[in-house]
């Protein structure tokens, strides 16, 4: 059984897993979780169960692997011989889990941290992208799981996917032949109601030049189904699949979403744009000063942000060698095996020591970009 995003749809590293579970272990029945609203963003291939629905308890009464990026509801009880799987949606930037409790905006907004600690000892095993994620996860969410560094499944087609891949995902998003994509994608703030990007995004592409197109895609929080635009702003959001937008864009723009940690096993620039960056860490919390050791660039207004495209310094050497520091220290084990990697683990239960060894960062080669942005 799979869910994603609280029953948001077919997505992230569940569906990672559940895509290699059907190739390595086709005898396992696989059903989604979905809320009502997202069951038109299934599959028609994949076999799903609405959340709340009689067939959804009787799923959740009977499955014996259970696979989530988020938790399950708190009603969910585990029964004796079912595995747990929690995958984990993104690489912490901010204070998780257990970590909250000291920054009362997200501690209010978590809740009961006796109900949280009581979802986590319901996990089996916690996956992990990075030693610094399983060092945060250990902290944020103690419990007596096993922790699995085998890298984000969803991550995998950063190493898999071709150059005709890369073209069809651009096409089907409208990007322009010959043009650069930006991918902007803002993280959601605690404090601050609704959705607002902080940046405004025509007068930006007016300051940059025509070369450039702006894939905009905000927090998963402000979803609000397919929308796209036209011109040089493309409204990405409602995209199923934050792996396609990622493999679309030659750049990514973001100021503190875990986004750039898997944009970074792409090898393409980033910049970062930290517009209020002490509210953030004073009210959120962070686990490490992103001012100190960024993927790229760091910008901190918008005339800022549109010098480095228009000079060149977003993809300078400078801006390469900040890249490849974080890479060394963020994409240990995104390699393009982790979902194979869990299914083996955990589905089919095969010894660890059989399960196929990560993949050295010096010897992977990311999926080509659509133009020659990468070092």
């Amino acid at each position: 059984m799979f869910c994603a995003y609280w029953g948001r749809g077919y997505a992230c590293n569940p569906a990672a897993i559940h895509a290699k579970a059907r190739e390595l272990a086709p005898h396992l029945r696989s059903v989604f979780l979905v809320e009502p609203g997202a069951v038109g963003a299934v599959p028609p291939d994949v076999e799903y169960a609405v959340i709340g629905s009689r067939k959804y308890w009787q799923v959740l009464a009977r499955a014996k692997y259970l696979v989530n990026n988020a938790n399950f509801a708190d009603a969910v009880v585990k029964r004796p011989g079912s595995v747990h799987l929690q995958t984990q949606h993104g690489t912490p930037l901010k204070k998780m889990g257990a970590d909250q409790a000291t920054y009362p905006v997200v501690a209010a907004a978590t809740g009961s941290f006796a109900k949280l600690l009581a979802r986590v000892d319901r996990w089996d095993y916690n996956l992990t992208s990075n030693r610094h994620s399983t060092e945060m996860w250990e902290k944020a969410f103690p419990g007596a799981h096993e922790t699995l560094e085998y890298g984000y499944p969803r991550n995998d087609v950063y190493c898999t996917a071709s150059a005709e891949d890369v073209a069809r995902v651009r096409k089907e998003l409208g990007v322009p032949d010959g043009r650069k994509a930006l991918l902007y994608a803002p993280t959601h703030r605690d404090y601050a109601t609704g959705f607002a990007s902080g940046l405004d995004l025509a007068e930006f592409c007016e300051a940059i030049g025509d070369e450039y197109v702006v894939l905009l895609r905000a927090h998963y929080f402000y979803d609000q189904g397919a929308s796209r635009g036209g011109g040089r702003i493309i409204d990405v959001t409602g995209h199923r699949s934050s792996e396609d937008v990622c493999l679309a864009a030659d750049a990514l723009i973001t100021d503190y979403s875990s986004i750039m940690f898997d944009y970074a096993n792409l090898d393409r620039p980033i910049v970062v744009y930290a517009d209020d960056w002490e509210v953030y860490r004073e009210v959120r919390g962070v686990y490490f000063d992103l001012m100190r050791f960024p993927p790229g660039r760091v910008t901190r207004t918008p005339e800022e942000l549109a010098a480095v495209f228009r000079d060149g310094t977003w993809a300078d050497e400078s801006a390469t060698a900040l890249r490849a520091a974080f890479r060394e220290r963020f994409c240990q084990f995104d390699d393009g095996r982790a979902a194979e990697r869990v299914v083996r683990r955990v589905l089919l239960g095969q010894p660890p020591e059989s399960i196929p060894p990560v993949i050295p960062l010096a010897e992977r080669v990311p999926a080509p970009a659509a133009t020659l942005v990468r070092s």
